[in-house]
């Protein structure tokens, strides 16, 4: 029993580990190459999940406000929104990508070893059906939706303001606002991601059940189970990535507008 658990990664007495030493643990086992586990499913992620989030929120924003600056509400409701639908979409290749990158963490025996997201995409189907691929939709959907809230219509909402407060323009009101954003969400969404990655990857107990159901049954148990500090683990790398991916994706989009609207008047 103890070992079914172990090995489905459902042990809740773990030990804190930093991000250097799981870096160190995945080059000493698989090589430098294993930190890149999952990076076709990961670009596939940014290419459908990314841009369809962006493009239903502009969407939104044109459609029902006609260039209007919409108020502070309705930018975070659109992102919202957008965020949700866009994970509805693009769940299949969320699924394919955390078993991906939690393959390396299983015993060989019950390595899936996709061989890129498309035998990924296609095993999931063909071995664990159809429904597989929605496999942990609703938190999936829920991170996206408070993450796109916070992140797209926060970064609009910290614009706006930040503006208005400071009077800067350009590429320093650009990095001012996404890196608010950016802190705001990732501290919302941390315990989040934490949720949908174990009910994502989990496999079943040996009398066929799964320990985690749903997202708050998750993280209750995980917060009683390891603590409450434990639903933030990783805080530093995790702000590191989504902040800097904030800046970034904020930064090439405003870039991307100046050129459109220089060539294509609104």
């Amino acid at each position: 029993m103890m070992h079914g658990k172990i090995a489905s990664g459902n042990n809740l007495k773990t030990m804190a580990i930093t991000s250097p030493k799981i870096a160190r643990t995945i080059v000493k086992t698989e090589g430098p190459v294993g930190l890149y586990a999952g990076l076709s499913a990961a670009a596939a992620r940014q290419l459908s999940y990314g841009n369809l989030r962006l493009g239903i929120y502009s969407t939104l924003r044109e459609k029902m406000f006609h260039g209007n600056d919409p108020s502070g509400a309705a930018k975070l409701g659109m992102g919202c929104a957008a965020g949700g639908a866009a994970a509805f979409m693009s769940n299949p290749i969320e699924v394919t990508l955390v078993r991906m990158q939690a393959d390396g963490r299983l015993p060989p025996a019950q390595r899936r070893n996709y061989s890129n997201i498309f035998n990924g995409l296609y095993r999931i189907g063909a071995e664990d059906g159809v429904k597989a691929y929605m496999a942990g939709v609703g938190p999936t959907m829920v991170r996206a939706m408070v993450v796109n809230m916070l992140q797209v219509g926060g970064y609009d909402v910290a614009k706006t303001q930040i503006k208005k407060a400071t009077g800067i323009d350009g590429v320093g009101l650009h990095v001012s606002s996404a890196l608010s954003a950016g802190f705001v969400y990732s501290a919302a969404t941390l315990p989040i991601d934490m949720a949908k990655t174990r009910m994502q990857n989990q496999m079943p107990l040996a009398d066929g059940t799964l320990l985690y159901k749903t997202l708050p049954q998750t993280i209750g148990k995980v917060a009683a189970a390891e603590g409450f500090p434990s639903l933030f683990n990783g805080f530093g790398p995790y702000f590191a990535r989504s902040g800097g991916h904030t800046v970034f994706m904020f930064l090439f989009m405003e870039q991307y507008k100046k050129i459109a609207d220089a060539y294509y008047p609104p």
